[in-house]
């Protein structure tokens, strides 16, 4: 195997773009001596809300916390059924199943997101939500899902974990539903050291209640009012995403000119790269391809010193963990047939044009007079 020319991520670049700042971020709250539940958080919070043009943000340890907690304080739990996407990370159906609820799969489209006309047929007298995912950035459709969910008054969680900086038709993913998740992981454009997380809600209760399920239940020091979790977003995380949130535009800015260079570069017929639509503004938290002979690619990839990875080879319906949910090979097709070919390349802000043109050519190299 070849050294590393192309990572698939570089974190350690990234730090070292933003170290004075960062650097600064720790000083300052470290030297405060205040690290949890200060104002600061309340201040993120509000630049969050505002910046997806959303009510509430609660700041959570996590986005799989976020969903759980939406699901949670909508009244979702067990007996119910939520009809969700199979092509996710499995956080998506843990949130579900964690609560006592029962994960049902809708097949998806070309694009990867969960088809409108599959999760009509899959409504039982058990069904309270839709959990629609915005994978990789791009918004499933919006205007489809709400109207089935009206027609049917069923609730939409959306898993927006790698949503931050899309839109859907002028409007930001994480928005649309009555509570929602998003992420802000290491991979994600909008990211913590370490794990972090939002719910996004327009509901007062909601928000009421989530405030209350992230910290023990606690109204006061001595008065629990229910049975919560330690499930709060740190100051230091707080003050970073506040920081990187400035940043957010010229990130995703940044992104998007890679993704616009893989397209024009990359001629081989046997990749597929989903379309972006005229309606959506995809902020790319990956960028995945399907390909023929996905794993020969991939190790010729590996000889070339070029990291990548499979955005996932099994859906989420054949994980050993959901066996009992009474799915098996061949129930979802299109799921089944796009996690067999999907690959996703290097691709991060700091990624050079000459990186982007040694990766494209090393696809079409190994495509050429197959």
């Amino acid at each position: 195997m070849s050294d590393i020319k192309v990572p698939f991520i570089d974190l350690q670049q990234r730090y070292q773009e933003e170290k004075e700042e960062l650097l600064a971020c720790v000083e300052r709250v470290l030297e405060s001596g205040h690290l949890v539940m200060t104002p600061e958080l309340g201040a993120l919070e509000e630049k969050v809300a505002a910046y997806a043009g959303i009510k509430h943000c609660i700041g959570l340890n996590s986005g799989t916390d976020a969903l759980m907690m939406a699901l949670m304080a909508l009244g979702i739990g067990r007996g119910d059924e939520v009809i969700t996407s199979p092509i996710s990370f499995v956080a998506t159906i843990g949130s579900i199943a964690h609560i006592g609820a029962t994960p049902v799969f809708a097949d998806v489209r070309e694009d990867q997101n969960i088809d409108p006309a599959e999760i009509e047929k899959k409504i039982t007298p058990k069904t309270k939500a839709i959990m629609p995912v915005h994978w990789t950035g791009r918004i499933a459709d919006m205007d489809a899902i709400m109207d089935i969910a009206e027609r049917h008054n069923l609730m939409v969680v959306e898993d927006s974990a790698q949503t931050m900086g899309s839109y859907y038709k002028g409007r930001h993913g994480g928005t649309f539903g009555q509570a929602n998740g998003i992420s802000c992981h290491p991979l994600k454009n909008l990211n913590a050291i370490g794990d972090g997380g939002f719910l996004l809600t327009d509901d007062d209760k909601v928000m009421e209640k989530v405030r209350l399920y992230r910290n023990h239940g606690l109204e006061s020091r001595d008065n629990c009012v229910l049975f919560g979790v330690n499930s709060r977003l740190d100051v230091l995380n707080a003050e970073v995403l506040s920081f990187r949130l400035d940043r957010l535009k010229s990130v995703i800015e940044r992104r998007r000119a890679n993704v616009n260079l893989y397209r024009k570069m990359i001629t081989a017929e046997q990749v597929f790269i989903p379309p972006c639509q005229p309606h959506e503004e995809n902020s790319f938290v990956m960028f995945l391809t399907q390909c023929d002979d996905r794993d020969g690619l991939q190790a010729h990839l590996t000889e070339k010193g070029i990291q990548s990875l499979v955005y996932y080879g099994t859906p989420l319906h054949l994980h050993p963990a959901a066996a009992k949910l009474g799915f098996g090979r061949g129930d979802l097709p299109k799921a089944e047939a796009q996690c067999e070919r999907v690959l996703a390349l290097p691709h991060h802000q700091n990624l050079s044009e000459d990186q982007i043109s040694y990766v494209a050519e090393a696809v079409n190299e190994f495509y050429a007079g197959k």
